[in-house]
């Protein structure tokens, strides 16, 4: 608030997390033109408090997602939209079934997906090049598998992608136009010696701690 009343929060500022704000801090990252990036697995698990998809919209700030201490929760976009989808969902429910009126709409999966490309493309001012699949912008495209025994048969694609998928659908990737993945397969990328930094990297960390590892606790 005191940044606010000097007049330093401008256009484009993205915030982070945005659990436990009041209703006039929500107020000036609106009407500042600022911008939200929800993390909304790592915030429930770390106990920031309650995650700001339902404060946001209610405010008419339209969040992206992004992923947080990536080591010790998944960070893919999936699990990020199907918890903006599923958290909203029962903030909304519950104030269903204790009788209040005026409620704020269900959200729809195609409006976490934007949240996970538009949104997140405009937060960084980047959404002149990507975050669309629209004529002039960098050709970013994935292309995910729906003839699989856990999403098959295809009734909506939306909902399909967000309530259903996971990285293991992701089959192809473009990013600016240049394969990164085909076919299942990351390009340029030498996955065993990949792993094996990261297998030494973490003994490396474990040893220098003093832990003793257990697979199994």
């Amino acid at each position: 608030m005191a940044l606010g009343r000097l007049g330093l929060l401008r256009p484009g500022d993205i915030y982070i997390h945005c659990t436990q704000l009041s209703k006039d801090a929500w107020a000036l990252i609106r009407d500042t033109g600022g911008c939200v990036s929800l993390s909304i697995p790592i915030e429930m698990t770390m106990g920031h408090g309650m995650p700001g998809i339902l404060d946001a919209l209610e405010n008419n700030v339209r969040p992206s997602l992004s992923s947080d201490v990536d080591v010790t929760m998944a960070q893919d976009g999936f699990t990020q939209m199907r918890a903006a989808m599923t958290l909203q969902r029962l903030l909304v429910l519950q104030r269903v079934r204790n009788g209040e009126q005026n409620l704020p709409p269900l959200l729809t999966c195609r409006e976490v997906l934007e949240f996970a490309t538009i949104e997140g493309a405009r937060c960084t001012g980047l959404d002149h090049k990507i975050g669309s699949l629209t004529p002039g912008k960098d050709a970013d495209i994935v292309l995910l598998k729906a003839d699989q025994l856990d999403v098959w048969p295809l009734n909506n694609a939306p909902g399909t992608v967000v309530n259903m998928m996971n990285p293991g659908h992701v089959d192809t990737v473009f990013i600016a136009g240049r394969v990164k993945k085909w076919r299942g397969v990351l390009t340029g990328v030498d996955v065993p010696r990949v792993l094996q930094l990261a297998e030494e990297a973490r003994d490396g960390v474990v040893t220098r701690a003093g832990f003793e590892r257990n697979l199994l606790g």
